[in-house]
């Protein structure tokens, strides 16, 4: 054996050197094992590595079939996110580029279309799969009353009978829907029916069906309906697979340029003489505050986050870089103390007794969810509900790749558990055989206890997620 040989566990770094090299088989593979021993973890470096194994997918995709690269996109990010469900960021990116082959399909037919519209040319209405068709009511698919609109009108259900002083019988004639149009003669206003706003139609068709939405029958789902018809861009001319690694290589410069965009946010929400808590060794908020810090005389009060992320806490304080970051994964940069910011490091323990005391909370998060929660380091829901009985603002720092799709249906299902040994040690085995203890690596925040969110776009309340993640989501993606 050499001596003097270092052997290295395999990381982010040697994944992606490994996949300049690699058939994409052994490389889903290789990915699937790392996240399953969590060699591969958190949110960026997942995102890293999911985004360079689909440029190599699509780099290797042969022919111009859409439907072909969507399914297999779809067949891989499904063994991705089954390997590890936690790490919510890998389906994110899956679901991005997912919507970016949608979105390039879309732009191609449209151009084509406008192009026959102006010669002149008469073509019939024609939907690629990928292409969204125009909705025919105005009630938005995410309603749940979607099927409204395609009531039919029968006449026996929708004629009431009233009587008369006279005793007769007198009809009322039906409403009109928003889709009925007006006969010449008629000056009725467009009204919309009451009766038929919790019933389904018996015989839906495909032209009163909201697009991404299974038919009441059952019979047959429209997603798949949209990958029959996404064969017919084979036949376009565009070229497919160079413009989505156009658009795969905009996703990794966003990645890149994350913490800078967010940083940029920093002078507008830290001002002299506050006094800012945080926890957690997270590079995003040590730039946001060094950021500040050019222009603001401030203190941080950083919770120690013990005991899975202390280690990394101190490192990065006193470094400026993490213990056990990889050379090639993250940059080093000065610690705050270089910076000319007064640090006071605390304990967990002491975060309700300080927080009276603390202007503004700026915390990092592992994934946003849909509702305007999130999922952080353990110890965050502790620091916010602090926060909030001190009616202490909390600002929530995070890159628009950690913003998913999912609803908390199950939140259990989104905490991770570690090491019961960190928290009590085994040496103290008559201890640990009295007690049953829990580590959980994550904690579930609700979006109750966030004042403000800021994003590589700017600043936005909980309550707005819900339109960013309709723009960069596509509903047919959302279940892969």
């Amino acid at each position: 054996m050499v001596t003097g040989a270092v052997v290295t566990a395999p990381g982010l770094s040697s994944y992606l050197k490994s996949l300049k090299s690699t058939p994409v088989e052994p490389s889903v593979e290789h990915l699937i094992s790392l996240l399953k021993r969590r060699q591969i973890r958190n949110s960026r470096p997942c995102a890293v590595a999911t985004l360079a194994l689909l440029s190599r997918v699509v780099g290797e995709f042969k022919g111009r079939d859409a439907a072909k690269l969507v399914e297999r996109i779809r067949q891989i990010g499904r063994r991705l996110t089954s390997a590890q469900p936690r790490e919510v960021v890998v389906g994110n990116i899956i679901r991005r580029v997912l919507g970016l082959v949608r979105e390039v399909v879309e732009d191609n037919v449209e151009a084509v279309t406008e192009a026959t519209s102006d010669a002149g040319q008469s073509h019939p209405a024609h939907h690629d799969s990928l292409h969204r068709p125009q909705l025919i009511s105005s009630i938005s698919t995410f309603s749940p009353l979607k099927h409204a609109s395609a009531e039919p009108m029968d006449s026996s259900s929708h004629y009431s009978e009233n009587m008369s002083d006279s005793g007769e019988m007198s009809k009322r004639p039906p409403l009109l829907t928003s889709h009925t149009s007006y006969a010449p003669t008629s000056t009725a206003p467009l009204v919309n029916s009451l009766f038929g706003l919790f019933s389904h139609p018996d015989t839906p068709s495909a032209s009163n069906t909201p697009t991404g939405v299974q038919p009441p029958d059952g019979k047959g789902t429209l997603t798949s309906l949209n990958l029959e018809r996404l064969a017919d861009s084979s036949h376009s001319r565009f070229d497919l697979k160079g413009e989505v690694m156009n658009g795969i290589q905009e996703i990794q410069d966003e990645l890149e340029q994350t913490d800078d965009s967010i940083a940029d946010n920093a002078l507008h929400h830290i001002h002299s003489n506050e006094i800012i808590l945080t926890h957690t060794a997270s590079s995003t908020v040590q730039k946001f505050l060094l950021a500040a810090a050019r222009k603001r005389k401030f203190t941080v009060v950083h919770v120690e986050t013990h005991p899975h992320d202390h280690t990394a806490t101190h490192s990065i304080l006193l470094t400026g870089k993490k213990r056990d970051a990889e050379d090639d994964e993250e940059d080093s940069w000065k610690p705050l103390r270089s910076a000319g910011i007064q640090v006071v490091m605390i304990p967990d323990s002491h975060v309700y007794a300080i927080m009276s005391q603390v202007n503004k909370v700026i915390l990092a998060t592992h994934t946003v969810l849909a509702n305007g929660a999130l999922v952080a380091a353990s110890g965050a829901r502790m620091i916010a509900s602090a926060a909030k009985a001190h009616q202490t603002p909390v600002v929530v720092v995070s890159g628009l790749y950690k913003l998913s799709p999912v609803y908390p249906f199950d939140i259990d299902e989104l905490i991770e558990y570690g090491d019961a040994g960190s928290v009590v040690p085994y040496e103290d085995g008559d201890f640990v055989d009295l007690v049953d203890v829990e580590n959980p690596l994550y904690d579930y925040v609700p979006a109750d206890l966030v004042d403000l969110y800021i994003t590589n776009l700017g600043g936005h309340a909980p309550s707005y997620l819900y339109r960013i993640v309709a723009d960069h989501y596509r509903t047919e993606d959302i279940n892969l």
